[in-house]
């Protein structure tokens, strides 16, 4: 093990660990006695800086073409980077909805555990050992139910964060019990090895019970159906900004993780010299064996759309609201990590390339809607914070009259709704048109046809429940015309988030091209 270029490999784990001691530092050793803002917006200044240092340390591995490190346990290539940059950047803007805020008087704490969640979340990406994907789970979901509770006056934040820890002490037993089963079956953790026994020896019954196991532990951190019911009340109890930070990155980080388990080991064998035949024998006992692993998803997908979309319909809190939609957004996502074992055959004669590249036409969709997603979901609980602060309520009502309130405000939440409920040209959009695309270019029959036409209908549901929120803003005469004011910072970040969701509905080559260079 070469532990020179290993130590590349975390880097930008390191950068944030290290952002986040010299928050800590600057608050508590040099703004102790400063105003509140003063050491808000240093925090967050640091935070953000922690950020953009770990940025430019994952492109750099990159540049020094590192790829599988210590023995396959970190990726630096494909899903991995991809992941990392859009978990640091979505990160990044957290931090700066921070500056606006007035629920704790520990902004230093806060952003450190930011940080430190942060970091779990690019080992999830990069991971491709078990032990390693528990350490990083681990620490992204400690650091998320803490963010929870820092809303030391609110009961409602200090409820949401015990359920939220139950749950999830319950969701790392049933996956670490999954991950003794894969170990006990094939003797290692590394996901090539059990890869490659599988392969050998084909799935034995004990493989599809530690399937079933990993599948609850990881669909609690996605939030999928029946594994959701901490969901609505964590977007509702958590402060604002610990809400966006948990819809987008928590989000991005554990959908990265799934599509390694299906099918992103393969990725290690690139630049291995395989014969064709030798390739194609792998992919084909690889991909047989999951066929019941994907029935159970595809249930778990459709479940999670219909419970996400109709549960959302009977909502009057805009916070609630929001986490039934990322539920539903969950189960379109799944239909997208569903599909890959059943990619189209390749030939004989193709090769690991073709292998590979199959794998990837059925990532990217996935990638890019987990991305945009994660991007459209902090800039609207952005805009129900700057709300929620001034009305002091999240519900339905609290968004009567806000185009006179605050325009810019009202036509950031425009955007972003409509984005999320898949209208054209919106980012939005595309990401449903290129997942729903996937799902039915893995082959012919009534199976790919039907899920994609429920997962339509079901986007015409959440137009609903979304239009609900506008009409209110746009539509329905204000009881209060008071202004809405929004801190400088705070407003521009969400009006770059909403440019960024028109730019990139009106060019999604744009972030195609972006993701798939990773691959290159």
């Amino acid at each position: 093990m070469n532990y020179v270029d290993l130590f590349r490999v975390v880097l930008p784990e390191t950068a944030l660990e290290i952002a986040a001691l010299l928050v800590l530092i600057v608050d508590l050793g040099f703004l102790r006695r400063a105003a509140a803002k003063a050491r808000i917006a240093a925090a967050a200044l640091v935070g953000v800086l922690g950020c953009a240092a770990a940025l430019w340390a994952v492109y750099a591995a990159r540049n020094n073409g590192l790829g599988v490190m210590g023995s396959h346990s970190l990726m630096a290539w494909g899903i991995a980077p991809a992941a990392q940059i859009a978990i640091l950047v979505l990160t990044a803007l957290t931090l700066l909805l921070l500056i606006d805020s007035e629920f704790t008087r520990n902004p230093g704490e806060y952003v450190a555990v930011v940080l430190m969640a942060a970091a779990g979340g690019l080992i999830i990406a990069a991971a491709q050992d078990l032990l390693v994907i528990f350490v990083g789970l681990e620490l992204l979901s400690l650091g998320l139910y803490i963010l929870t509770a820092f809303a030391k006056k609110c009961g409602k934040s200090a409820e949401a964060a015990m359920k939220y820890y139950l749950f999830g002490g319950m969701s790392a037993a049933f996956l670490l019990f999954g991950f003794s089963y894969f170990y006990g079956l094939t003797g290692t953790t590394s996901l090539a090895g059990i890869r490659t026994t599988v392969c050998q020896l084909g799935p034995a019954p004990l493989f599809y019970v530690a399937w079933i196991l990993v599948i609850a532990g990881l669909g609690f951190k996605v939030a999928a159906v029946p594994f959701h019911l901490w969901a609505p009340d964590t977007y509702e109890g958590a402060p604002a900004p610990a809400a966006a930070f948990i819809a987008s990155v928590s989000k991005v980080a554990s959908f990265a993780l799934l599509l390694t388990f299906f099918g992103g080991t393969f990725f290690s064998i690139r630049g291995q010299d395989l014969s064709a035949n030798h390739v194609d024998h792998l992919f084909s006992q690889y991909m047989g064996s999951w066929t019941h692993v994907i029935e159970v998803m595809l249930v778990v997908a459709v479940a999670t759309m219909i419970v996400g979309n109709l549960a959302a319909l009977a909502q009057s809190s805009v916070r609630r609201l929001l986490a039934y939609s990322a539920i539903a957004h969950a189960g379109y996502i799944l239909l997208g990590v569903c599909p890959l074992p059943h990619v189209s055959p390749v030939p004989q004669s193709a090769g690991m390339g073709a292998v590979l590249q199959s794998l990837i036409s059925h990532q990217l969709p996935v990638l890019y809607y987990i991305v945009t997603y994660g991007l459209t979901a902090i800039g609207a609980f952005g805009v129900v914070g700057v709300v929620e602060r001034v009305t002091g309520s999240d519900k339905l009502d609290s968004f009567v009259g806000l185009q006179k309130r605050n325009p810019l405000l009202a036509a950031v939440l425009l955007v972003l709704f409509l984005s999320l409920a898949g209208i054209p040209p919106l980012v939005g959009f595309w990401a449903k048109f290129n997942l729903f695309a996937a799902v039915l270019a893995v082959g012919a029959g009534p199976v790919p046809f039907a899920l994609v036409a429920l997962a339509i209908a079901f986007s015409a549901v959440s137009l609903y429940y979304y239009l609900q929120v506008l009409k209110r803003a746009y539509v329905m005469p204000a009881t209060d015309e008071t202004p809405i004011k929004a801190h400088p910072v705070t407003l521009a970040v969400l009006l770059l988030i909403a440019a960024a969701v028109v730019v990139l509905g009106c060019f999604p080559a744009l972030l195609q091209n972006w993701i798939a260079s990773f691959y290159a």
